[in-house]
């Protein structure tokens, strides 16, 4: 990583928050790069005892994954619309990782991408607001701890401890990803909410105890588009750390609701990942 993206984000952490812009990803970032390695993409069927049925999820090797070698895990999630194909299809993870990797500002890590619609037809068809597909993503937080982990930590070489996972994601999944995280920092030390939607928890019950959470968090990173009409959930998430002194990032950046905007907070957020402080 940049020296220069050490010292704005040390900076905007020693502040609590900032509303400063972290920076812009380069032109290019997300462009396929015939000359450089290529990490690999896995397709993976899991028994989820949550749902009653077998699931599915991508996953992300690095370029020169070595099974002799264990890993930090990023598990990424995708928006209500999506399946654990959205990021793949419109943001291109595998490009964004594969040129930061080229460049040397990534930790190596494994990205898994999961469907986050806990729900035994988790295709994104019909009525996606429909109650019982809404409650699906709510349930995904079993699925997750109880099923898709442990079939991570056993079939991959993969560090298992809080410290070494990370979870993120954009709208729906960076709602999940803030309840899920900050519910359980017992698993989870990174957490990310790329554009976060309405089924993000109120702050007090995100974080009912900050004074001790806050040593737990490696990394908190909230970011929103800033003319996305869900700002106000990540601002409200903002001013609840702030009260309380929770260290995080705070990135109002310019966009909307698109994939422009979470492929940037993917850029910037990966490049903080597993760093030691």
């Amino acid at each position: 990583m940049k020296k220069s993206l050490f010292t704005v984000i040390a900076l905007l952490i020693c502040l609590g928050a900032a509303n400063a812009q972290t920076g812009q990803a380069p032109e290019g970032f997300d462009q396929l790069n015939t000359s450089i390695a290529h990490g690999k993409l896995d397709t993976i069927t899991y028994d989820s005892k949550t749902v009653g049925v077998k699931r599915h999820a991508v996953v992300y090797l690095p370029p020169n994954y070595n099974k002799q070698k264990k890993y930090p895990v990023l598990y990424l999630l995708h928006g209500i619309g999506g399946d654990e194909f959205e990021w793949l299809n419109q943001g291109r993870p595998e490009r964004i990782m594969d040129n930061l990797y080229a460049q040397k500002k990534v930790k190596d890590m494994i990205i898994v991408l999961p469907n986050g619609r806990a729900m035994e037809n988790d295709r994104a068809t019909g009525d996606i607001m429909a109650k019982d597909k809404v409650a699906a993503f709510a349930n995904f937080e079993r699925d997750l701890l109880d099923d898709l982990i442990p079939f991570i930590e056993k079939q991959y070489p993969v560090i298992s401890n809080r410290e070494s996972r990370a979870l993120a994601g954009l709208s729906m999944g960076g709602g999940q990803s803030l309840n899920f995280g900050l519910g359980n920092l017992g698993t989870f030390a990174w957490i990310g909410g790329f554009s976060s939607a309405p089924n993000t928890k109120m702050p007090d019950q995100l974080l009912p105890n900050p004074a001790t959470a806050k040593d737990q968090i490696k990394l908190l990173w909230i970011s929103c588009g800033d003319e996305d009409r869900l700002l106000g959930i990540s601002e409200r998430t903002r001013d609840y750390m702030i009260e309380y002194k929770v260290p995080h990032i705070f990135f109002k950046e310019p966009g909307k609701h698109d994939f422009k905007v979470w492929k940037n907070d993917l850029y910037l957020f990966s490049q903080l990942l597993f760093v030691k402080k």
